[in-house]
């Protein structure tokens, strides 16, 4: 209607936001010589990052929050889970798998991520990207997961407390364990 001030559509893609970059380095006039090589597990996390900045993606990995709950538990962060890279000589590979946020299109979606990451490895990894595949694994529905249980205590501190019911030294009452004099009763 005239007058009024559309909003924006929360499915659509907004466009991927990568993390500031570092300062550039400066460039050389001559290659100098020796060897380098880039790991999997460095373009892993490079891929990782610019998947992770598309909107619309709400985890990377196989959407086992079972498991990703127990990795966080243990205080545990693997950036690149869900990412595999392999690294050629001149070109990579990378293949994400993901959980999608509910409401976004998942084709465009896909198509987001790998351009994402096209970007992303080719400008600072500097080889040629010849493939990126994206698995959407999962689909997050807000609201529906279930309440996250209490934080148990740790083994340490179960220990120095007494459990539920079980006798203590030196309470009134026929059930408690008393120490006796020779070590036998």
């Amino acid at each position: 209607m005239p007058g009024q001030e559309s909003q924006p559509d929360p499915t659509r893609l907004r466009q991927p936001t990568f993390p500031p970059a570092a300062a550039p380095l400066p460039e050389t006039a001559l290659p100098l010589p020796g060897r380098t090589v880039i790991s999997e597990a460095a373009v892993a996390k490079v891929a990782a990052v610019a998947a992770r900045s598309v909107p619309g993606v709400h985890m990377l990995g196989a959407g086992t929050r079972p498991l990703g709950a127990i990795r966080d538990a243990v205080g545990g962060t693997d950036v690149s889970q869900g990412v595999r890279a392999e690294v050629g000589e001149s070109e990579i590979a990378v293949d994400v798998i993901l959980v999608a946020s509910y409401g976004v299109a998942l084709q465009e979606l896909a198509n987001a991520v790998r351009a994402a990451v096209y970007a992303a490895v080719e400008s600072l990894v500097g080889l040629r990207v010849i493939e990126v595949n994206v698995e959407i694994n999962d689909v997050h529905v807000a609201g529906l997961e279930p309440e996250k249980a209490p934080a148990r205590p740790r083994f340490a501190d179960r220990l120095s407390v007494p459990a539920r019911g079980a006798p203590t030294v030196g309470t009134s009452g026929s059930s408690a364990v008393r120490p006796v004099e020779g070590g036998r009763r």
